[in-house]
């Protein structure tokens, strides 16, 4: 059932661990704890979804509480699959900057990343009480968001050897099939890219497989990383899926929301 009162986020027990001492929180929602209805049914944060407005403001207002936050201080960008990042340096009241990462070093101000199949990263730099979010779909991930992300934090004082990132629920390999122009996509960026695809029964089609290639730039960027290992795709009851429903046929899909703030205090939820 999706009816709980509260949201119950997973958490990764590396940032848990380096953020100990830190007074640094995130969070990987799920669909548990929210108020929305029918294909939307629980925590949707999506502000580009047609489900009721009331609800989704409710549902991020949810969010913001679970960081003992409020929604002003919530801060998501208008997402557009770019590997562009968003320095937030204070609280954005409801501006929606277009980016596909945010970083930030003030404390209060809650960065979040939407997703419904994209792979969703927290980053921490403890030492530094720097963090950052990044949405890495297909395009983002090879264009450099992960990149980008790092260097933005470093901008603020971060060190890549001290950053800790976590990728968060997405779509897993064996539920990610492509067409032919894809993979020719991702050879000509990278003949090395071949090895993130696996064969298919439909002629001309491969699998991809996201995390293992976003978790590559991750390691080729210097970056300790793990993965929470949940597909979005397979989990309905869970987490919204672009490509479930799409496979569905459904009219429209929720989004899950991946969130990290320099705070005291705060909820922890389940670690993997």
């Amino acid at each position: 059932m999706l009816d709980l009162e509260r949201p119950a986020p997973i958490t990764s027990h590396l940032l848990e661990q380096a953020c100990e001492t830190a007074s640094i929180q995130h969070g990987f929602f799920t669909r548990f704890g929210g108020v929305s209805q029918g294909i939307y049914r629980g925590l949707n944060v999506g502000l580009g979804s047609d489900d009721d407005p009331q609800h989704i403001n409710e549902n991020r207002d949810r969010v913001a509480q679970w960081f003992k936050s409020s929604s002003d201080q919530l801060a998501t960008p208008n997402q557009i699959h770019s590997s562009d990042v968003f320095v937030a340096d204070r609280a954005l009241d409801g501006q929606r900057p277009r980016a596909d990462a945010m970083v930030t070093a003030t404390p209060g101000i809650v960065i979040g990343i939407l997703t419904a199949d994209c792979g969703p990263i927290l980053f921490a730099d403890p030492m530094a009480r720097v963090v950052g979010a990044a949405h890495a779909g297909w395009k983002g991930a090879m264009d450099g968001i992960v990149e980008q992300t790092v260097e933005h934090m470093e901008q603020l004082g971060a060190s890549r050897a001290r950053i800790t990132a976590c990728l968060g629920p997405s779509i897993s390999g064996k539920n990610y099939q492509v067409g032919p122009e894809f993979v020719d996509r991702f050879v000509a960026h990278d003949p090395q890219n071949l090895k993130y695809f696996s064969s298919s029964d439909r002629k001309g089609h491969r699998f991809f497989d996201l995390q293992k290639y976003t978790l590559a730039r991750l390691a080729a960027a210097g970056i300790s990383a793990h993965s929470s290992g949940h597909c979005t795709y397979a989990d309905e009851e869970n987490f919204f899926s672009y490509r479930r429903t799409t496979h569905k046929k459904e009219p429209d899909y929720g989004r899950q929301i991946s969130a990290i703030s320099i705070v005291d205090g705060g909820q922890r939820g389940p670690t993997f």
